[in-house]
Formats: structure tokens, sequence, C-alpha cells
């Protein structure tokens, strides 16, 4: 019969990799496109979203309630 010998096994962790600086700017650049975009995307939706409610009250001609009065300052057609 065979002694029973016990088997180690050593377990190595894997290298850390370091971050270097071009690694930092690199991500910082990532997330500052990511911001940019989603802001650009939000605008582009809250802007269409304005226009179309403009053009939806100037369909049905439905007037808002104001306390203030406009200024017209585009020339009018009477003006020489």
């Amino acid at each position: 019969m065979q002694s029973a010998q016990p088997i180690i096994v050593k377990v190595i962790d894997e290298p850390v990799k370091s971050t270097g600086v071009g690694d930092i700017i690199l991500g910082a650049l990532g997330i500052t496109g990511v911001l940019l975009l989603a802001a650009l995307l939000l605008g582009a939706l809250l802007g269409g979203l304005l226009i179309w409610i403009k053009k939806v009250r100037a369909k049905y001609r439905v007037e808002t309630v104001s306390d203030h009065d406009a200024l017209r300052v585009t020339p009018s057609s009477s003006t020489p």
C-alpha cells in the first residue's frame, strides 16, 4: 500500500496592473465624452419638446395666460 501524502497547492494571485497617467487621462476623457453626449441628447430632446408644444399651441390657437406684456422686436410692415 502507498502512504497517503498530502498534496499542497499554493495559490498565486494575478499580478496587479499598475495605473499610469495615460490610463487616468483616457478614463477622464471617456467620462467627459459620455457626459457631453448625454447633455447633447437631453438638450435636443428638450428643444424638440418645446418646439412641438409651440406648434401645437399655434395650431389650436391656445393662448397662455400671463401677467406680462410681450414686446414685439420685429419690424412691422407698416413702417416706411
